[in-house]
């Protein structure tokens, strides 16, 4: 499947419609989706035929892969004389394809369905390639996989996440996409979702937090593709109550929900909002979650207006998210959110004031201190993750600095691995070099910075003698050198 993926975006980048990596993963995307819709429908229109039920189709017979991609003879082989491709593909396409599938979300009002989620998609989406042979090149190849079983999904999800990683490596603003996995994954295992809770991620981009914690709860071992077992009723609330996200960015939210979809989770109540519009003072114990997991967007600065809807106001992006997720956190509940340095240092009055109500009314636990470069190419910041709960305030801060054996770029990322001794020894607040508990009742001016008190630097102590003699060598060093421009200087002269 991989080397198929491969073989498209070879392709794709020949066509004069097509530039860059976050061009081609979306036409990829939208080529992938409909196959994958396409065989998800033969597969319950063969389950309903099984009970003795006729299965009603999502997408009308027009419009199904079957009939207009690559349409298959009486045998069952791909039928060449009637599969379109040129002008005429493009012009189904464009001029009736799309428009039908954006219609969607005009002819449902059920939010939580796959008819609504696919309009949606389609809203946000145009195809872009530019040369219908393209076009019928890439079909041709997506036509060959096959997503009728769990395995054949599974590989689909995995090979769809390393195409968001490309388009995150691809630099500038794809960043928004892709939050290393490995980061991602520690994250969920430390806030640990369970059965039952709701998880929300209020800055949504690919999803990448949300399928992690899906992976959490459905799965015994994800590389083994080992299910656990779970009631009807279970299944049914992890598909379409459990998974809750805000998205801005329209390719973003497409990739978003498009990434769910291919996981597995058909119902995703992902919404194409700016999360921060919302007034949360207005917020009921009924609107938390017990999960809130994000790397909320850094750096940007919000006008007057979205400030309002904060206690605190302030144009920092990063220090209303973490307002608005204190806000949204249900009683008992649990977060993990990554936040820049500056959020623990800074002590401005908003800063300040945030800070202050995240240790009185949360208890922030845990502080992972990141090191730089976590997020090339995109970003340079460096940065931490808070991981606080709603059960009273905060007595001590438990906090962990992650050394890589290296210095982190854009080709030698952080792994999995550099965070083992901390999941090993978080829960437990082991001391080691990398680790050290703070009293809440020694931080100052709420200044809760990441200064780890290991690692204090030898001062190497030299005799009154050995000081004198070293300045007295540096000033023949530095005589000499001037001796020397002199000379230059009178040659040139």
């Amino acid at each position: 499947m991989e080397s198929k993926i491969n073989r498209i975006t070879d392709i794709l980048r020949r066509d004069d419609g097509i530039s860059g990596a976050m061009m081609y993963t979306e036409q990829i995307s939208w080529i992938l989706f409909l196959k994958f819709i396409n065989d998800l429908e033969m597969n319950k229109a063969e389950e309903a035929e099984l009970d003795g039920k006729a299965y009603s189709y999502i997408i009308d017979e027009p419009y199904r892969w079957d009939v207009w991609a690559c349409p298959k003879d009486a045998k069952g082989k791909p039928d060449l004389k009637n599969a379109m491709t040129g002008d005429d593909l493009l012009e189904f396409v464009n001029g009736r394809l799309f428009p039908y599938l954006r219609g969607f979300k005009n002819i449902t009002a059920d939010v939580k369905s796959v008819k609504y989620k696919i309009g949606a998609i389609f809203e946000f989406i145009d195809n872009r390639i530019a040369n219908g042979h393209t076009l019928r090149e890439v079909l041709d190849i997506v036509d060959e996989m096959d997503f009728h079983s769990r395995a054949d999904l599974f590989q689909l999800s995995l090979v769809y996440e390393k195409l968001l990683k490309d388009m995150g490596s691809d630099g500038g603003n794809s960043g928004e996409f892709y939050t290393p996995r490995p980061l991602i994954k520690v994250i969920v295992e430390v806030v640990d979702p369970k059965i039952g809770e709701r998880i929300y991620d209020p800055a949504a981009g690919s999803c990448g937090f949300l399928i992690e914690a899906y992976n959490h709860i459905r799965y015994e071992d994800v590389a083994a593709n080992k299910q656990r077992d779970l009631s009807t009723e279970q299944l049914k609330f992890l598909q379409e109550e459990t998974f809750y996200g805000n998205e801005k960015t329209p390719l973003s939210y497409v990739m978003g929900v498009m990434n769910m979809i291919l996981h597995g989770i058909e119902s995703p109540n992902i919404a194409k909002v700016n999360t921060l519009t919302k007034d949360i003072r207005g917020l009921e114990e009924k609107d938390r979650y017990e999960c809130i997991l994000a790397n909320p967007p850094f750096g940007g600065k919000e006008k007057e207006q979205i400030q309002q809807n904060f206690p605190v106001k302030s144009n920092a992006t990063e220090l209303l998210f973490l307002q608005h997720m204190m806000k949204s956190l249900k009683l008992e509940g649990r977060c993990g959110v990554v936040v820049p340095e500056g959020v623990l240092f800074q002590t401005n009055n908003a800063f300040q004031a945030v800070k202050k109500e995240l240790l009185e009314r949360f208890n922030l636990h845990t502080i992972l201190s990141l090191p730089a470069g976590v997020f090339l190419p995109y970003s340079g910041v460096k940065t931490n993750v808070l991981f606080f709960d709603r059960r009273g305030s905060t007595s001590e801060i438990f906090y962990y600095e992650v050394n890589p054996p290296y210095k982190l770029t854009k080709n030698k990322p952080i792994l999995y691995e550099h965070f083992a001794e901390f999941l090993a020894i978080w829960k437990k607040r082991k001391l080691t070099e990398n680790s050290w508990i703070v009293p809440v009742s020694e931080i100052r001016d709420y200044d809760i910075s990441a200064k780890n008190p290991n690692r204090v630097e030898a001062v190497e102590r030299k005799a009154p003698l050995e000081i004198v003699e070293a300045i007295k060598a540096n000033s023949a060093q530095i005589d000499a050198i001037m001796d020397e421009i002199e000379a230059i200087l009178r040659e040139g002269r």
